[in-house]
């Protein structure tokens, strides 16, 4: 049985499933359309995000909105989140058993969402959505079907923020997923 955002939210409430909520601001669990064929998919809140309750709101948060205008997509046309919801200590990567703690929330989120494109930002979201080894440096815009639904592996944009040499190859996975949603338009005959 399919639940609804309103229960996604009050099954939410004050988690308190792993210690990331101990020092947690906000819990930040997604924004942008319910309904977007197209989903984003990061690592864990920063500060900023922790602060404000919003995913991608920070200086990697302003990058990728560049990065969507890039292929002519705004923020209220993709679906973000990330694997956790909590902030971990000073941004250190989420721990598997902290990923997992979150996961049943990702899981309701896509079931929820339903995208025909997922965009994995970092090894982190790659990992712990694809249950595969990535490495993103070698996996990055990599296509990976499961279920009728793409999944691409790329750069997370605090990577690009640390080695703007990144930014190219970041900029041809985009392009991919730019043509991936062109093609899965005409396939639909929908437009997004």
């Amino acid at each position: 049985m399919r639940i609804s955002w309103q229960e996604f939210y009050a099954g939410l409430g004050d988690c308190r499933a792993c210690r990331l909520c101990e020092r947690r601001t906000n819990i930040v669990p997604g924004e942008g359309d319910y309904s977007a064929r197209l989903m984003l998919i990061g690592e864990g809140p920063g500060q900023e995000e922790d602060r404000q309750g919003r995913p991608f709101v920070g200086a990697s948060g302003a990058l990728l909105t560049r990065m969507l205008s890039a292929i002519d997509l705004s923020r209220d046309q993709v679906y973000i989140c990330n694997v956790v919801k909590c902030r971990p200590p000073g941004n250190r990567t989420p721990t598997p058993d902290e990923a997992a703690a979150c996961m049943g929330y990702l899981r309701q989120q896509f079931a929820l969402v339903r995208p025909r494109v997922v965009v994995l930002l970092g090894k982190t979201a790659a990992v712990n959505v694809l249950h595969e080894e990535i490495f993103i440096g070698r996996d990055h815009g990599r296509w990976f079907d499961r279920k009728g639904v793409s999944f691409m592996p790329t750069y997370h944009p605090s990577a690009l923020l640390r080695d703007p040499a990144l930014k190219r190859a970041a900029w041809e996975d985009f392009q991919k997923v730019r043509a991936k949603l062109d093609e899965e338009e005409h396939a639909d005959g929908r437009v997004q």
